[in-house]
Formats: C-alpha cells, structure tokens, sequence
C-alpha cells in the first residue's frame, strides 16, 4: 500500500513537472513570437526612417552623401529601385559638378550602371526620370554614344516627362550622331515664347545649319546670337563661326572683316589670327598666312593646328 501511495505521489510530481514544462513551452513561443514581432517591426521602421533621411538627405542637395548611403544600403540590397535611382541620380550631379573631365566620366559611368539595373525592375515601365537622366548621361560619354542619348530621351519625351531642357539635349545628341534634320526640330522646340533663347542654343541651330549647308539660316541665329547675348566669349564664337559661313559662301571680304573686328574688339585672339591664317592660305597668299599662324601660335604656344601650319 506505502509503495502504491509513492507511485501515486510520484506521478503527482511528473504531471507537475509535465504542466509547468508545457506552460514553459508556450510562455517561451509567446515571448518568441512577440519579441519577433517587435524586431520586425523595428527593422521595418528604421528601413522606413532609412528611406526618409535618404530621400531628405537628395532633396536637399546633399548629393555625396546620398550617393555613399545609398551604395552601402545597395551592399545589402542590390537591386532595390529605390536604392538604384537614388544612386543613380546621385551620380549624376556630382558627375557634372566635377572639374576634370576624368571624375566626370567616373560619375556618369556610376550613374549609367546604376539607372541600367534599375531599368530591369518593373517600377521603371513609367518613370520617366530615368530615361530622362539616364539620356543626359550618354550625352557626356561623347559622340559615340549618342544614339543612347537619343533613345533614351526620346523615350523620356514619349512618356510625356515635363522637363523643359529635353528638346535642347534631344538636339545636341541628334547632332552628334550626324542627324542635322532631326537636330533642329528638336532645337526648334526648345524655344520658349516670351522668353530669350541662350547662347548656346542659338549656337547649336547654328552649328547644325552650317553641317546641313543652309548657310542663311546659320547667319539668321549667329546674328541673333552677336546681336542679344550679354557673354563676350558667346559673341566671339558667333563672330568666328559668322566668318566661317563667310568663307563658306565666297564672301572672303566679309570673313577678314570680321576677323579683324574680333581683333580690334578681343584684344589678341589665337583662334582669329588662325582662321585669319587659313583664310589667306585659301586665296594663294601663303606669305601672309604663315604671318598670322606665327601671331596665333604667339598668343597661344598650345595652339595644336597653329603648331601643325608652322611645323613645330
């Protein structure tokens, strides 16, 4: 009887035992589940406050930082959208704020990588920043990419993106691949009514005219550009184009009048006294030509096509 009473309490204790080891189970998942669930939400929230700052950090201008933080966060999460365009963009602009032309194309090449794998996510089909930056950005990598910066901000243009210097880019890269016709269309719609057109692109119309051989029309926007922009160095590259055209239509007496406007108003001029040089050299006087290659090699020793005419 003592030893069934034993057995009796003894299995008291095991159901004890068994109760307080289940009860422990389930207050251990809970607490389990509930730090969890803490965790989560905490991870959650400092991605969100992460995202926040970054997107504060851009909009304010802070580009480098924006650019380090988010290719750390691209270590964890490389082909997040968010993380890549903000890359992307960051690039961008330290690209073109750079002096040299070696840390500009280190920059475009970042952005072009980033905004390239950003293109393979889905939230890319209707964002048309991308295509708009990332056509800018194969506008710096020269002449032979210029077919990208067509593509791309065509596509940008097609998807109804507003930003107003598309139209001017779209023809600076049209140009660049030989497109004349299709350079100034574009050209043409970057002019914006009751508002002056810049220098540069009425210097690029220009530019694209005289490829396409309309000299009249180069003359119309060269004028315009002498006749209404404040910048000296504008209006001296219009005068020399000017004269160029000169050349171009026969108009030698016009040209070296022009030449020598340049001169008496620029002070000294390497580049007048060079075409001033070729323009003399054109019409048999090569006396006269080696004169004025000598006077532009004079105001500038670095001056490649002078050196090239004198032997040096």
């Amino acid at each position: 009887m003592s030893e069934n009473r034993s057995l009796s309490r003894y299995g008291r204790r095991v159901y004890k035992l068994q109760k307080l080891k289940t009860a422990a189970v389930v207050i251990f998942s809970m607490v389990f589940i509930t730090a969890s669930v803490l965790i989560f939400l905490r991870l959650k929230n400092g991605v969100s406050n992460d995202r926040k700052e970054l997107l504060k950090i851009w909009n304010t201008g802070g580009y480098e930082l924006a650019y380090d933080l988010s290719s750390g966060y691209l270590l964890q999460n490389p082909v997040d959208y968010f993380l890549l365009t903000i890359n992307g963009f960051s690039a961008y602009q330290l690209g073109i704020s750079q002096i040299n032309s070696y840390d500009t194309l280190f920059f475009i090449d970042k952005c072009i990588f980033s905004l390239r794998k950003a293109l393979l996510q889905k939230e890319s089909s209707n964002d048309g920043r991308l295509f708009y930056v990332l056509g800018k950005a194969y506008g710096y990598k020269g002449n032979e990419y210029s077919d990208l910066a067509v593509k791309y901000l065509e596509t940008a243009n097609n998807m109804s993106y507003n930003a107003a210097d598309i139209p001017e880019y779209l023809g600076l890269a049209y140009a660049a691949s030989g497109d004349y016709r299709s350079s100034v269309a574009a050209f043409s719609n970057a002019f914006i009514p009751g508002k002056p057109a810049s220098d540069t692109l009425l210097l690029s119309i220009a530019r694209s005219y005289m490829e396409m051989e309309e000299y009249a029309m180069a003359s119309s926007y060269l004028s315009r550009c002498i006749d209404v922009s404040p910048d000296v160095k504008s209006v001296t590259v219009a005068r020399l184009l000017l004269a160029q055209v000169y050349i171009n239509t026969g108009e030698y007496a016009s040209a070296e009048e022009l030449y020598f406007s340049i001169l008496e108003q620029t002070g000294e001029n390497a580049e007048a006294y060079f075409q001033l040089g070729e323009l003399y050299n054109l019409q048999g006087d090569t006396t006269r030509a080696r004169a004025q290659w000598r006077l532009a090699y004079r105001q500038d020793p670095a001056h490649a096509k002078a050196r090239e005419r004198l032997n040096i």
